[in-house]
C-alpha cells in the first residue's frame, strides 16, 4: 500500500485537476490520484510530461527506451509496467527490452542507443555527465533533440522518485472516482 491515501478525485477543490488529467490520460491512474492532494502539481506534472511525451521531436522508440532504463536503475516497477508496452509499440523488440538491465554486455544496441543509455545512466546513477558521454550524445543529436533527451531522462527520474518514496503501487485499491 501506498505511504498515504490515493486523493479522491470527485472531491470538489480536486475537480479542475482532476478534468485536466482525464483530458490527457483519460483515466486517473495510481501516481495522478496521488498527485491530486497537491492540485497545481498534478496539473504542471500533466502540462510538463505531455510535452515531453507528445510534443518532443525525440524518437518514440528512444523516450521510451530511456524510461525503462531509468525504471531498471531505480526499481520503479510501476514505471517499468507502465512503459515497457509503450517501448514495444514504439519498435523497440522483446530482447532488446530484456537486455535493458544490462544493456552494456548487449549487441542488440546500436551506437545511437548506447550513447542515450550511457547518457541516462550518467544522470540517473552520478548526476554529473562525464565530458566523453556528453560530447558523444551531442555530437548524435541537435540541440532541440539534446535538451528534450535531458529533459526525458531528468523527469523520469523524478517519476521513479515520487513513485518510489511514496510506495505507490499499480495494484493498490483506489478509491471510486
Amino acid at each position: 500500500m501506498a505511504r498515504i491515501p490515493y486523493a479522491d478525485p470527485a472531491q470538489p477543490d480536486l475537480q479542475a485537476a482532476a478534468e485536466a488529467i482525464r483530458a490527457s490520460r483519460r483515466k486517473i491512474g495510481h501516481l495522478h490520484r496521488m498527485l491530486l492532494h497537491a492540485p497545481p502539481i498534478a496539473q504542471g506534472w500533466i502540462a510538463m510530461f505531455d510535452a515531453v511525451r507528445w510534443n518532443s521531436t525525440l524518437p518514440g522508440r528512444l523516450r521510451e527506451m530511456v524510461i525503462c532504463r531509468i525504471a531498471a536503475i531505480n526499481g520503479a516497477t510501476y514505471e517499468w509496467d507502465a512503459h515497457a508496452p509503450i517501448a514495444l509499440a514504439e519498435g523497440m523488440t522483446q530482447a532488446q527490452l530484456d537486455a535493458l538491465p544490462a544493456w552494456e554486455g548487449s549487441a542488440l544496441f546500436d551506437a545511437t542507443d548506447r550513447a542515450a543509455l550511457a547518457y541516462c545512466d550518467a544522470m540517473t546513477n552520478d548526476v554529473h555527465v562525464p565530458d566523453e558521454v556528453a560530447a558523444a550524445v551531442r555530437d548524435l543529436f541537435p540541440p532541440r533533440q539534446l535538451v528534450e533527451l535531458t529533459v526525458t531522462i531528468a523527469g523520469y527520474n523524478c517519476v521513479s522518485r515520487v513513485l518510489e518514496a511514496l510506495e505507490i503501487k499499480g495494484t493498490d485499491p483506489l478509491p471510486a472516482a
